[in-house]
């Protein structure tokens, strides 16, 4: 059956980027198509009526018809700025972390996912709602972990499937999970796990987002925190994530 000429989407524009003389190549996640990428034709112009609704973290209505090679936006109507996330420059490095985590891990042309569409669009909410970066993201990494089929063994040793005792662990990013003592003592590249880090981590995996959001662990497990997830996903990805290094220099 021949695919249609044109098609109506909703999506997030996860980035963009300069292409030819005036166009905009918008690679996008849409609740109908999954990620894919678009041209939208001279949206460079200063008379462009398209450009300000094809900004990162804007969530759109687009109308696309099939070109060659690439789909070309038609029409677009903006359904949410997020615009709190332009002016708050901790906000922006939060919710480019996320962008980045979905523009990574997915592939382009991959089947829609409806259920990761709403974790993206409503973390984005959130965010602009003013609730708790640090902790919405959190909670986003753990879900995405869930629907992307990574979700990292956090009561059971990874190694020895032994139930994990409350002690200070190991996190092995290779094997997908927390690794008790015994095992850690001849395994490589491993990150310590304190107690408190593993239980807020195992919280985040098991809650939702309402209950996540009233977890209030102090600075240095957060910092544990982020270092896993992070170590994680720069290990199930293969090459480290830009966003969290500009998140650092903001909150420095």
């Amino acid at each position: 059956m021949d695919k249609p000429r044109s098609l109506r989407v909703e999506a997030v524009v996860l980035r963009h980027s300069d292409f030819g003389e005036a166009d905009r190549l918008l690679t996008l996640y849409t609740r109908e198509q999954g990620k894919t990428r678009a041209v939208a034709k001279g949206a460079r112009k200063i008379a462009s009526r398209k450009a300000g609704h094809l900004e990162p973290f804007t969530r759109v209505k687009l109308q696309l018809a099939r070109g060659r090679d690439l789909f070309i936006v038609t029409q677009a109507e903006t359904v949410d700025a997020y615009p709190a996330l332009r002016v708050d420059l901790t906000l922006t490095g939060y919710a480019a972390y996320v962008l980045e985590l979905i523009d990574r891990f997915v592939p382009d042309e991959e089947s829609a996912s409806p259920s990761l569409y709403r974790l993206l669009t409503e973390t984005l909410s959130r965010l602009d709602a003013g609730e708790n970066p640090w902790l919405t993201v959190r909670s986003c990494e753990m879900r995405l972990l869930d629907l992307l089929g990574f979700r990292p063994r956090l009561f059971e040793c990874a190694n020895c499937g032994n139930e994990i005792q409350p002690e200070d662990q190991f996190f092995s990013a290779a094997l997908g999970g927390a690794v008790c003592p015994r095992c850690g003592q001849g395994l490589p590249r491993l990150w310590p796990v304190s107690v408190d880090a593993l239980k807020y981590l195992r919280h985040f995996q098991r809650s939702d987002h309402r209950a996540a959001a009233r977890a209030r662990p102090d600075a240095e497990t957060q910092k544990e925190i982020e270092a896993v997830m992070q170590g994680y996903f720069q290990y199930l990805l293969e090459r480290e994530l830009n966003t969290p290094g500009f998140i650092k220099q903001i909150a420095n």
